[in-house]
């Protein structure tokens, strides 16, 4: 692998670590603070629908301008908003944030979390410099790597949250935060990050390693100083055609959306089921463990690749999480939990590197951002409104179903009755459908399609077409 990439890499973890910290932090900080299940599912949900709503427009400024401008434009938006929520706590008094409906709560919630999404287009920026850092045939194994530093961020994240919340409070949370993110930045400015994959005209001279560069017309590379525009610019129309252009590509980003409308469920009220079972402090550190699943998962993943057809394995791993979130709370027993959770966890960097990995060979690398950001805003549509639907559903039907009505009559003598089981049925019933969804999906024509699009020798990214432009 380049170094350049391991630089990237690094960079980005420490980015990923400081954005998960802040998102679970304040969210246990706030069930804690109001006792709202609608409040932490409202919250989820204001996180995804911004998700979704940003994810084209941030894989538009990954195409155009040179990534690290893109990704110290995402730290310095982090930094600003982090400031400006810490302002507001400690120029609130303390009682007025047990109240959910408190203005102040809320805008201080709105500005820590959007601190932590300003993170996201790191995640599209480095999907596409695996593109163009890493050969082909090494991509897979890529993709691993970052799966494994995700879960690092999200391993330390957990402990870190838990215990910042529990022994010392939201203000050194955000002030820590504050801090990593000024490193981060420091670090990224030491960078030289190259913004398009490397094709040289014949007789041309190589760039110097690490150089941003961006190709004439001729095809000719020359430094790049400043915007990068491709001749379509931003082009909702022309990113539809590229992914209708590759068979099936469609069908697996629509099969990730459903999988993202079941798993907002589990997004919306994982938190409040396990605060029903241990403390804040266990909670987080049982989810510092939780996330060596990912790491296992990922380096798993950057050790053996993929295999030959990485569709197979995202759907064979779908297949295995829903089969184990189905049980995983079938009793009240925070030890089936942390082994659901762990093996779950253990598959999610397969999922994730699969899909990358198909729309970094099928997809040409001059849209790929556009694409990836498209994935990503639709995909990310559907968790929203499970969100937001789910706290109250949770709340006024299968809370009650399993607390004083026929469910907790039929099925409490053995499922058991109350408030966390009214949610593990949640769980129990979005992980049957889930399975019953993977396996329908593994005899679609969209999974033949794409799978044979794939393996296609010698498929990789057409020309790039890339029209000069100098800055001012």
């Amino acid at each position: 692998m380049p170094r350049t990439f391991y630089a990237v890499l690094a960079n980005s973890l420490v980015a990923f670590l400081t954005n998960t910290f802040v998102w679970f932090a304040v969210t246990f900080w706030v069930y804690l603070e109001t006792e709202s299940v609608i409040a932490t599912s409202v919250m989820a949900g204001v996180y995804a629908a911004t998700v979704a709503g940003s994810g084209f427009f941030l894989g538009s400024l990954v195409d155009r301008y040179p990534k690290r401008r893109v990704m110290l434009f995402s730290s310095g938006s982090s930094l600003v908003l982090y400031a400006l929520a810490l302002a507001i706590f400690v120029s609130t008094p303390a009682g007025q944030f047990a109240d959910a409906s408190s203005v102040n709560l809320w805008v201080f919630v709105v500005l820590a979390l959007f601190g932590a999404i300003a993170g996201n287009v790191r995640a599209i920026a480095l999907s596409t410099l695996v593109t163009i850092l890493v050969p082909e045939d090494g991509r897979d194994r890529a993709n691993g790597m970052v799966g494994t530093a995700n879960g690092v961020a999200f391993l330390a994240a957990s402990i870190l949250s838990g215990l910042a919340i529990g022994f010392l409070g939201i203000a050194w949370m955000l002030s820590s935060a504050i801090g990593l993110t000024a490193l981060a930045i420091l670090h990224l400015l030491s960078l030289s990050i190259p913004s398009l994959p490397v094709s040289r005209a014949d007789g041309a001279e190589a760039p110097a390693a690490g150089t941003d560069v961006r190709l004439t017309s001729t095809g000719v590379e020359v430094p790049a100083h400043g915007i990068v525009e491709y001749a379509d610019g931003i082009d909702v129309r022309g990113t539809i055609r590229a992914i209708r252009a590759v068979p099936g590509l469609f069908g697996l980003i629509f099969f990730q959306t459903f999988n993202n409308f079941l798993g907002g469920i589990f997004m919306a009220l994982m938190d409040a089921y396990g605060l029903l079972l241990v403390s804040v402090q266990v909670w987080g550190a049982l989810w510092g463990f939780l996330s060596l699943g990912f790491i296992v998962g990922g380096l798993v993943v950057a050790k053996k690749g993929l295999g030959r057809n990485p569709l197979r394995t995202l759907l064979l791993a779908n297949v295995a999480m829903w089969s184990v979130t189905t049980i995983f709370t079938l009793q009240a027993s925070v030890v089936l939990l942390t082994v659901g959770l762990f093996t779950w966890l253990c598959l999610i960097p397969a999922v994730e590197a699969a899909e990358q990995t198909i729309l970094q060979k099928v997809v040409p690398p001059e849209r790929q951002g556009r694409v990836f950001g498209f994935a990503q805003s639709v995909e990310q549509a559907a968790t929203p409104v499970t969100a937001f639907m789910i706290g109250p559903i949770a709340e006024w039907i299968f809370i009650p179903f399993m607390t004083t009505g026929t469910g907790a009559e039929v099925l409490g003598p053995w499922f058991g009755t109350g408030k966390g089981r009214g949610l593990a049925m949640l769980f129990t019933v979005a992980s049957a459908i889930g399975l019953l969804a993977t396996l329908l999906a593994m005899q679609s024509t969209a999974y033949r399609r794409l799978s044979e699009r794939y393996q296609r020798p010698g498929d990789e990214a057409g020309p790039i077409a890339i029209a000069a432009h100098e800055s001012a």
